[in-house]
């Protein structure tokens, strides 16, 4: 058990450094951003994904 705590806390402390230099290279400086625009694929993406859980809901019922 103390073995595995070892192993873990290079890799644990490795991803903080990481996570933490990540956000250090952010830049928080406000910019415009664009006005989103919906085409329509996001609407069509959902309602495939609504259809797609109900098909699966009653294969599962059936079966």
């Amino acid at each position: 058990m103390d073995s595995m705590r070892l192993n873990v806390l290079p890799i644990f402390g490795f991803m903080l450094m990481v996570i933490l230099q990540v956000t250090r290279a952010q830049n928080f400086a406000p910019s415009p951003t664009p006005v989103p625009t919906n085409d329509g694929a996001a609407i069509d993406q959902g309602i495939a994904y609504v259809l797609l859980v109900v098909a699966l809901a009653i294969t599962y019922l059936v079966h």
